[in-house]
């Protein structure tokens, strides 16, 4: 039986081309595709590619979330956090129609700072992953997965309890660049680029503890 969820990925995919479709001719030959850290427009694409390249990636995403999981030898332990990875596919998806979005309204003539419009939408998302990793059993596939977590439960666990804290305060400093968009970049990358090294460091030692330990 086809989950709900993926139903609501399969619109949300179809939607996308369809508005693709719709804008195609109304286009010029070259569209903004790409924004710098100051929220200005910093890269074109000709028009096929800036408008079907996201919708395109979607299908590309959704044959590996589909596949991936039913290939992971630890495959039993995803589906004891199914709710939560399914959840979080629906906002990966969410987010990436959003991009699209503002990518085309950008291109109609809409003017706003990109990264002030981004920085909510990484926001959410970057919370739910806390959520998601917080919840998540040993696997292959998704996760924190150093040669630490992965060799121990206990390690696993621990680095997984950190690290869906760490990246839920890193979501909800995103948030502050819906009001601070002259550094929304970095409301987003610092947080979660110590959230990811911490981790990482965190899971090193933690296995060494433990090693010490026996």
């Amino acid at each position: 039986m086809i989950k709900k969820n993926t139903i609501v990925v399969l619109i949300i995919i179809a939607v996308s081309f369809l508005i693709s479709i719709y804008f195609y001719p109304l286009f010029p030959d070259r569209i903004a595709s790409h924004w710098g850290i100051d929220g200005n427009v910093n890269g074109y694409m000709n028009k096929f590619w800036g408008l079907f390249l996201m919708p395109i990636i979607s299908i590309a995403m959704f044959l590996l979330f589909t596949i991936l999981p039913k290939i992971d030898p630890l495959k039993e332990n995803i589906k004891k956090f199914e709710k939560y990875f399914d959840n979080f596919i629906l906002l990966i998806f969410l987010f990436l129609f959003y991009i699209h979005v503002l990518t085309v309204f950008w291109n109609l003539g809409s003017r706003f700072n990109m990264g002030q419009f981004m920085a909510p939408a990484l926001g959410v998302l970057f919370f739910y992953s806390g959520v998601l990793i917080e919840n998540a059993k040993k696997n292959y596939f998704i996760g924190i997965r150093t040669p630490w977590t992965l060799a121990s439960e206990n390690v696993w666990n621990k680095t997984h309890k950190l690290g869906g804290k760490l990246f839920k305060i890193s979501g909800i400093i995103c948030l502050f660049g819906l009001v601070i968009p002259d550094i929304a970049f970095y409301l987003v990358i610092i947080p979660v680029m110590f959230s990811v090294v911490y981790s990482f460091v965190y899971s090193y030692i933690e296995f060494k503890k433990e090693i010490k330990s026996k």
